[in-house]
């Protein structure tokens, strides 16, 4: 008897006799399904999961795996976790060429009529995480996507209506989501599970600093708890600059463990990053944030004083 933990569009809990063909069929929702494959046409795919027959449109699946093979590839990723907009994983160790060619795809561009930053993609939807000051006071946002071509060399997909969902100017973060396109992939990466991180520990940070797309900068993590202002922050050695702002700050398993998005003027070595705790407070509670497109200034909004017009002496 084995116990499936099975989502589709909604949550469900059963218990499940699976054969010995019993397959996973992984949705580009994010959610996984266990169970015996009936049968399968060019529009629906029928999962027998013991209690009841499952009708799963095929536009709706990622992956169809056996379980045994399933279970050996979740044992070389490491444990990982599917949440409703992101996923949380606790990876292996790798080398930093290996994380930067393996994540460096979800690092994306954000364009605004103002400026430049940087952000990431954290699932298939489109879904993509940037600081509020990136986007703050613009409704048009385009973000640029780095896909590699058949000859892996990366190639720009500049995609405009970036839409967005929601803002917390007190954290400084933005939900934002990329339209669609066909032919280009979105590449998510994983948030940290645990903030188990400390002085010392290795990092490293991707984003597009002055422009300057795709850069790489590696460091260390200087105090995991520097507070300013009231909200603590990530201190790293690792090269924060106009541009970066926005970008994830990985650890030394390629998890996402801060959004980078200040460093002091005139110093160097001196960058700081929004712990990802903050960041899934965020994301868990993002409809509070929602993002109200007849005022793109929603949440925080203060109007400039009206300029002084009488010079005069003070009246005694």
């Amino acid at each position: 008897m084995r116990l499936a933990f099975v989502g589709l569009f909604s949550t469900l809990l059963c218990w499940v006799t699976l054969s010995n063909g019993a397959e996973v069929v992984e949705l580009r929702s994010g959610h996984k399904i266990m169970g015996d494959v009936l049968k399968a046409d060019t529009s629906l795919l029928y999962v027998d999961i013991g209690v009841d027959v499952l009708k799963i449109p095929v536009e709706e699946i990622k992956s169809r795996q056996p379980v045994e093979q399933s279970e050996k590839i979740e044992e070389v990723k490491g444990q990982s976790e599917t949440e409703s907009l992101y996923s949380t994983a606790t990876l292996p160790d790798k080398g930093l060429k290996e994380l930067v060619e393996e994540f460096g795809r979800g690092v994306v561009l954000i364009e605004t009529p103002s400026g430049l930053g940087s952000g990431f993609i954290i699932n298939d939807n489109g879904y993509c995480i940037t600081n509020y000051h990136v986007v703050e006071r613009e409704t048009r946002v385009a973000a640029t996507l780095f896909q590699r071509n058949e000859r892996n060399e990366f190639t720009r997909q500049r995609i405009g209506d970036v839409k967005i969902l929601a803002l917390n100017p007190y954290f400084d973060l933005a939900l934002l989501q990329i339209p669609k396109q066909e032919n280009v992939p979105f590449h998510p990466v994983y948030l940290a599970e645990s903030e188990d991180y400390r002085e010392g520990d290795d990092v490293f940070a991707i984003g597009n600093p002055h422009g300057l797309e795709r850069s790489v900068s590696q460091g260390i993590v200087s105090t995991r708890n520097r507070n300013f202002k009231g909200i603590v922050y990530i201190q790293t050695t690792a090269q924060i600059n106009p541009g970066n702002s926005g970008g994830p700050l990985f650890n030394e398993r390629g998890e996402v463990m801060g959004v980078t998005n200040m460093k002091l003027q005139f110093s160097e070595g001196l960058g700081f990053a929004i712990p990802v705790a903050y960041l899934k407070h965020f994301l868990d509670n993002y409809d509070a944030f929602a993002f109200d497109e007849k005022n793109p200034n929603t949440g925080y909004h203060y109007l400039d004083p009206p300029a002084r017009t009488n010079f005069g002496k003070i009246p005694r």
